[in-house]
């Protein structure tokens, strides 16, 4: 297979933008405080509760301790939970999957308290319940 001058210009492009993403040279996970806290090339610790990352919710503590970086820096593997989540991804506030994030955000709107929502349930509940599917 032959590389063409294009070819070798996109590479080195790819290349240039992975080498501008900040990486990790450490990940733990601190107990007293109950957070995952990565430390990135450029100085700065990110911390955030498991929680919030697709795989890592309801993860025993032992299974949270046991983490590894890529050797790029770039992505965080816990084995005994076969997770994974991309750094750069993470400063982005990105903590899953698009699927698992939508699913996520459509949870917190089912859980929205407004007082037209609550009128709405209490009318519901008066015409006899929501109504079955057919």
């Amino acid at each position: 297979m032959a590389i063409t001058e294009h070819k070798l210009a996109q590479a080195e492009q790819r290349m240039a933008a992975v080498q501008c993403a900040a990486r990790a040279i450490s990940a733990r996970y601190d107990r007293r405080t109950s957070r995952i806290v990565v430390r990135l090339d450029s100085g700065l610790e990110l911390a955030f509760p498991p929680r919030l990352a697709e795989g890592l919710a309801g993860a025993a503590a032992t299974d949270l301790a046991e983490v590894e970086i890529s050797p790029a820096g770039l992505g965080l593997h816990w084995p005994k939970l076969d997770a994974d989540l991309y750094v750069p991804a993470l400063l982005q506030g990105v903590f899953g999957t698009r699927q698992w994030m939508a699913a996520q955000l459509g949870a917190a709107g089912g859980r929205a308290r407004s007082e037209a929502k609550a009128s709405s349930a209490r009318q519901n509940g008066r015409k006899g319940g929501r109504p079955r599917k057919v």
